[in-house]
């Protein structure tokens, strides 16, 4: 991500969770989508523009359920993710159109009108709940004086289901997501939520806002993602609460052992968010 604060993500961790993340997206999205950008006319490739790009995965996922020549812009603030997602762009449109890529490495939350005066589309992908209230108004002013549409995907949206239940699941779930609503260096997170602060931020704009829930849905087909994010999730917990750090060491082991036995299903919930400029298509 190009947020200068922002927690910086592993590119082995996001390589795990793309095909999760294929999966989820609400591909009902699409359709509202085309609908507008066919309507728009516009002359040349689509630019779209992927903020916090990581490793790419949104571009591959979406440069082949669009038609027509794209062009891509990759923006974030780690040069190793940007050229990972560059050389990992080479997929054509759905109609075999090209796609090209180019990268800047920029801070997204300094983006304004006249960035996006060329761009066609803003997309991103788990970024929304590392932003604060004010940038993600900036990202929608931005936006609204570009007339540019916007797919935001994969917010989280504070909700896990684990099966089978333990007692701790709920505090676990509490602590979390404290800490994504947690300041850190002056920057207090949307976490949870960030889809809402989203849709509110394009509404007063004027935009059309659609949106639709994205689950990850793991079971025992997902176990080194399972284990992985059960790491991450219990010790982001226990660093809010320290007080539930024995607990959570051992809530976290009974979960691994589940989850090595191929016993534990996990539904982590997100939102998906299309905004369409005022005027756009219903």
């Amino acid at each position: 991500m190009s947020m200068a604060a922002a927690s910086h993500c592993p590119p082995e961790w996001l390589e795990l969770r793309e095909s999760a993340d294929a999966a989820a997206r609400a591909t009902e999205l699409l359709d509202p989508l085309r609908g507008y950008l066919d309507a728009s006319g516009a002359a040349g490739p689509l630019v779209i523009r992927d903020l916090g790009c990581g490793t790419g995965s949104m571009g591959r996922w979406l440069n082949g359920r669009l038609a027509g020549p794209q062009h891509w812009i990759l923006h974030d603030r780690d040069p190793e993710l940007l050229a990972r997602a560059s050389a990992g762009m080479a997929g054509a449109a759905a109609d075999g159109s090209p796609a090209t890529v180019t990268t800047q490495e920029k801070d997204i939350t300094h983006l304004d009108a006249d960035d996006l005066s060329d761009t066609s589309l803003v997309t991103t992908s788990a970024v929304v709940d590392l932003l604060t209230g004010d940038e993600m108004d900036g990202i929608a002013e931005a936006c609204a004086g570009a007339g540019c549409p916007a797919l935001l995907t994969l917010s989280v949206a504070g909700r896990v289901e684990l099966a089978p239940a333990d007692p701790l699941d709920a505090e676990i779930t509490d602590a979390f997501n404290a800490h994504q609503r947690r300041t850190d260096r002056g920057r207090t997170l949307l976490g949870p939520d960030g889809a809402s602060a989203a849709t509110g931020a394009f509404e007063r704009r004027g935009a059309v806002v659609h949106t639709r829930p994205s689950p990850w849905r793991l079971g025992a087909d997902q176990a080194a993602l399972v284990a992985e994010w059960l790491r991450g999730w219990v010790a982001a917990a226990c660093e809010q609460r320290p007080e539930l750090a024995p607990q959570g060491e051992a809530y976290l082991r009974r979960r691994l052992q589940a989850c090595e036995a191929g016993e534990l299903h996990v539904v982590v919930h997100h939102s998906d968010l299309l905004a369409l400029p005022n005027g756009a298509l219903r």
